[in-house]
């Protein structure tokens, strides 16, 4: 199933997509209008973030090829940093550069959404507390994640965690996956989740084992070698193989 979130005449709509149309499940705030789907076609919905994560977990430097073009050893552990749920945006919005930045570059990642509480859970039973899989950008102000020696600001502007288009539940895991992103068309980014350095499962008891995380919760698992610039007017398109293709525009900020 694919799960998806999307605003209709001014309501917000929890439900999933099939074929050309979303099925709506539960208005929010609930109205007790939905006694089953009701039908709402695609073009004439604004579709959402599918999630409302209360953290987003991103793990850095988590291909080798990446590492590699970034100049900096493989890691021994996985590398972890925290993006805010203020930088969520959904499929078909906008990523903004922000004033204080002139180097904003695009990071497509496969995004895990978390299903149930996971605390200290181990590998082995890691996914059962996965809910599904969605398509992520780690949009990143390189210029200020040099500037300032890490990386809160340079990952956590408004607008610099796309997710969507909708969380696939239906994949039986995220191992060996075709990760492509384009910019206007042109491909920069082309890899498979099977290049990953530490996979789903290690990373769900990783992240598990220092804190707590909650349904909806999103890992941002990496990104392959291929990361660049974006400038105002850019289109990018992040396709994963199984899941969906998220696509944004970008903007400079208004004055």
């Amino acid at each position: 199933m694919r799960l998806a979130m999307f605003c209709y005449e001014g309501k917000v709509a929890y439900g999933f997509q099939e074929g050309k149309d979303f099925k709506a499940l539960a208005w929010e705030p609930y109205d007790g209008s939905v006694t089953g789907p009701e039908t709402v076609p695609m073009e004439e919905a604004e579709p959402l973030a599918p999630v409302a994560p209360t953290k987003i977990v991103a793990v850095g430097l988590n291909y080798r090829d990446h590492a590699e073009e970034m100049g900096l050893d493989i890691p021994e552990e996985p590398i972890l940093f925290l993006k805010p749920p203020s930088s969520v945006v959904g499929h078909l919005g906008t990523v903004i550069i922000p004033e204080q930045s002139k180097q904003v570059e695009y990071e497509g990642e496969l995004a895990v959404v978390m299903g149930k509480e996971a605390c200290r859970v181990a590998r082995a039973e890691a996914d059962e507390y996965v809910l599904g899989y969605t398509c992520g950008l780690d949009m990143t102000a390189r210029d200020l994640q040099y500037k300032d020696g890490q990386w809160t600001r340079a990952k956590s502007f408004d607008t610099f965690c796309p997710l969507g288009p909708w969380v696939e539940t239906d994949l039986d895991s995220g191992d060996d996956l075709s990760v492509e992103l384009k910019v206007n068309g042109e491909v920069k980014q082309s890899s498979r989740t099977s290049n990953l350095i530490f996979g789903v499962p290690e990373l769900v008891e990783y992240i598990s084992s220092v804190m707590t995380m909650y349904p909806g919760d999103v890992i941002m698992t990496g990104t392959p070698s291929g990361v660049g610039p974006v400038v105002a007017g850019d289109v990018i398109d992040l396709e994963i193989e199984g899941v969906g293709r998220l696509s944004c525009g970008v903007e400079e900020c208004a004055t």
